[in-house]
């Protein structure tokens, strides 16, 4: 079970980074703050693999949390400033 667990997040990196690397800066922004509920859905199922497997599962459950929460947190942060632009001064 744990070939697995480390298998799909192998996979999961390169098939993010494919998709990160293909958008265009100006849609970065938007897309990013859209992502945020994705990402909290990463958390969860984080958190989840972090009990399912054992060993290395849980080691990469624990990796999976940390990277998840730094994009929910750095999602919320760009939302904050792409906001903050439209205010009136």
């Amino acid at each position: 079970m744990d070939i697995n667990i480390f298998t799909v997040f192998i996979l999961a990196i390169f098939v993010g980074n494919e998709i990160i690397s293909k958008v265009p800066p100006t849609l970065h922004t938007p897309l990013m703050s859209g992502s945020n509920a994705i990402s909290g859905i990463a958390v969860v199922g984080a958190i989840i693999a972090t009990k399912v497997g054992g060993g290395i599962g849980s080691w990469m459950g624990l990796i999976a949390v940390i990277f998840a929460t730094v994009n929910v947190v750095g999602g919320f942060m760009v939302t904050d400033r792409m906001l903050k632009m439209f205010k009136r001064r």
